[in-house]
């Protein structure tokens, strides 16, 4: 998550839910895909509001799952998805996660999507690597799309002058290292590893869809510092931000509807432990 106090709107986030799961699905296909034994204890770090963390239940049913957030408001939507001694959900930050707040060694630690708001999260990989059970998977998923125009030209906008000085700080790349720097942190922390990249290419509706898209993540610590997003000012830079991204990403017609193109990279690795 972007900061322990940012709040999160779980609705507006699942507004994109099948854009922002297939990452995972695309994850959790290459983990135990070769019949190894299914794990008995899986632990999905950064679950936000539980729907990933749900396919975990399906692809392995004997499986016990626990998913851990650090946004309140993210637990509060996933226990609606909670099924007694099967599917937990629990507060937790993966910065201080550790044996004994899981109960135990760990058969698949899984985090998608949550390791780039984490800075030098490349440290902690020996940690999560000493939570595995002999045999266990660690997976990881982030984006790598942050040289893209959704991201750049949202970092100008930041730095003009009418905005710079109400945003003091807030202008944080979001860290994500290259697919051979997990790599070799993965080898470095005992695990047989593996790294990988694919860019997707999201349809989505309407010819702000893209604004859309990003609003309900790193838009939005940003609207709180302009007083919220019905104030003025964060009107006003919505406004300026949209009509940037229509001109990066030009509304066209799919299937007879008017969208938007979006190119997003994402970054994989996996690591096993012997």
């Amino acid at each position: 998550m972007p900061t322990q106090s940012t709040t999160w709107n779980p609705g507006h986030y699942l507004r994109f839910a099948a854009q922002r799961a297939q990452p995972f699905r695309d994850l959790l296909a290459r983990v135990r895909a070769d019949g190894e034994p299914e794990p008995e204890y899986v632990v999905d770090l950064g679950c936000g509001p539980g729907n990933a963390t749900e396919l975990l239940t399906r692809r392995w049913p004997g499986a016990r799952v626990l998913g851990l957030d650090n946004s309140p408001q993210m637990i509060e939507a996933a226990q609606a998805r909670a099924v007694p001694g099967r599917l937990e959900f629990r507060s937790g930050d993966v910065r201080e996660v550790t044996a004994d707040l899981l109960g135990g060694p760990v058969d698949v630690l899984i985090t998608n999507a949550t390791l780039q708001w984490v800075p030098g999260h490349l440290d902690l990989i020996p940690r999560f690597a000493e939570l595995l059970a002999p045999g266990g998977t660690f997976a990881l998923g982030v984006p790598g799309n942050f040289d893209s125009p959704s991201h750049t030209l949202f970092g100008e906008l930041q730095r003009e002058p009418r905005w710079a000085a109400r945003l003091t700080g807030l202008e944080v790349r979001p860290n994500v290292p290259e697919p051979e720097e997990y790599l070799r942190a993965l080898d470095a922390a005992g695990l047989a590893a593996d790294a990988w990249e694919t860019t997707y290419l999201y349809v989505v509706d309407g010819e702000d869809g893209v604004f859309d898209f990003v609003s309900s993540t790193g838009l939005r610590p940003v609207l709180i510092e302009l007083g919220g997003p019905d104030s003025p000012a964060a009107i006003e830079f919505c406004d300026e931000y949209r009509a940037l991204l229509r001109e990066a990403y030009p509304p066209t017609v799919i299937g007879g509807r008017t969208v938007q193109l979006l190119p997003f990279r994402r970054i994989f690795a996996l690591g096993v432990r012997g």
